[in-house]
């Protein structure tokens, strides 16, 4: 959640200040950006970790990697510490900025990984090596995004990248671990590769964790690859070795295209493996989610019925939720499958389930009756290959609103059952939802992380 820039989404509520907030992969913690520095908390229970002073101006992107010491910043506000066109990597244990990297325009997201950083463009997305010499791997255009949509998994075994396509509405998925050899024969003479502005490269030293609680310790991650950088051109073409014989092997990735939109994209995000990838366009009525290896819609899941502006959207551990937030100022929970919490098959057969007591409770209307996943549907749904598409529709099973009156984020907390809410008005929510009855969620804590900025 990117606050640095006023737009139609800005509130007289947002906290003096603020420039950024989000989480990181695990939703374990989540970074402030502030015009004076950048802050780390603790989600659950909700404490301040770190927190980083600067005399000399702002920070508008705080990119966490799980709890490690690195994150990657991003200059901001009316006085931005780095020019806003650099990203700069961060080593908490040092204090310092290790590594930077620059480029033609501002930059409008970062995402990182233990082996990747990505890096996004109004019209572009840079892939590179996590080292000490970032080396870059890729360069793929974009439509025009000024809010820098970008998903990248987190698990170790999958890197799936989704970013919007080159037309309105699409998402390109890459995955950032296939790569297909082929042979070219070219002169010895023409095939220098290109190489980052460093002549050597030296692999940084194991991620530590500088944000740690007792319940995160699996994400120590090995010492940073050593890739040669790769040309870019058309299809992403990757040169990087040239036999004896003057043939080069070419390494090309493959990009799928999905058309999951007629409007233009609002908001993107994958699951933690990678296997799902979930996308909202700016009309902000629906959300489809997508199998990434074959591009088939699995859901489609209606937020309402009026337009509305989508900040975030987040998938729980198992892939099995999503929850959710937009400017009604009301989060969704919605499932997406329809295995209950434990275990049991959605059946008529099989008893109660949740949902069932929502609609004959808060959401008593004899149009509405429970899907197999345990969402809101239509009564007429059966009806759907004769009705318009919104009968068809999965509606949430739970939800809840929070009193601010401004941008927000949500994610599924570590705690069972949670929700974790961040606010741009310095505010943070946890909500519990029951896996059966769904309906109306339960506030159990609210507190302000920023009430120094407040006084």
């Amino acid at each position: 959640m990117n606050l640095s820039k006023p737009s139609s989404s800005s509130s007289a509520a947002d906290a003096p200040g603020l420039l950024y907030a989000g989480f990181n992969q695990d939703f374990g913690c989540f970074a402030a950006g502030l015009d004076s520095g950048f802050r780390i908390y603790n989600c659950d229970p909700l404490k301040e970790k770190m927190r980083k002073d600067f005399e000399d101006g702002g920070i508008s992107i705080v990119e966490m990697l799980f709890r490690c010491n690195y994150l990657a910043l991003v200059g901001g506000g009316k006085n931005p510490k780095y020019p806003p066109n650099k990203v700069i990597i961060w080593d908490d244990l040092k204090s310092k900025g290790i590594v930077e990297l620059e480029f033609r325009s501002e930059v409008k997201n970062v995402k990182l990984r233990r082996d990747r950083i990505v890096v996004v463009l109004a019209n572009k997305v840079f892939v590179y090596v996590f080292s000490a010499n970032p080396l870059k791997l890729h360069t793929f255009e974009t439509i025009d995004n000024d809010k820098g949509l970008v998903a990248l998994s987190s698990s170790q075994n999958h890197a799936i990248l989704a970013f919007p396509g080159r037309q309105k509405g699409h998402i390109q998925i890459v995955d950032l671990n296939t790569f297909h050899a082929s042979t070219a024969v070219t002169s010895n003479n023409s095939n220098t590769l290109p190489t980052h502005s460093s002549s050597t490269t030296s692999s940084f030293p194991h991620h530590r964790h500088s944000f740690s609680s007792s319940s995160h310790n699996d994400h120590q991650f090995p010492n940073m690859d050593r890739r040669p950088s790769m040309s870019n051109t058309g299809k992403i073409k990757n040169s990087n070795s040239i036999n004896s014989s003057g043939s080069t092997t070419v390494m090309t990735t493959n990009v799928s295209i999905i058309p999951a939109h007629s409007g233009k994209l609002s908001c993107l995000s994958v699951n933690s493996d990678g296997s799902k990838c979930a996308s909202a366009s700016e009309k902000g009525t629906l959300i489809r989610v997508f199998d990434t290896s074959s591009g088939k819609l699995l859901n489609e899941l209606r937020r309402g019925v009026d337009r509305a502006e989508i900040y975030s959207i987040a998938f729980d551990q198992s892939s099995t939720r999503l929850c959710v937030s937009s400017d009604k100022g009301t989060v969704h929970i919605f499932n997406l499958d329809a295995i209950l919490g434990n275990g049991a098959s959605h059946s008529p057969n099989n008893g109660s389930y949740y949902a069932e007591k929502v609609i004959n409770s808060f959401y008593s209307n004899p149009m509405l009756s429970p899907s197999p996943s345990g969402n809101r549907q239509s009564s007429f749904s059966f009806m759907k290959d004769l009705l318009p598409k919104y009968f068809s529709s999965e509606w949430s099973f739970a939800h809840f609103k929070v009193i601010a009156d401004c941008r927000c984020i949500c994610g599924f907390g570590q705690e069972v059952n949670t929700i974790i809410v961040i606010c741009a008005d310095g505010s943070c929510y946890k909500f519990l939802f029951d896996p059966r009855k769904g309906g109306e969620c339960v506030r159990e804590h609210y507190t302000r992380f920023l009430k120094d900025l407040d006084e």
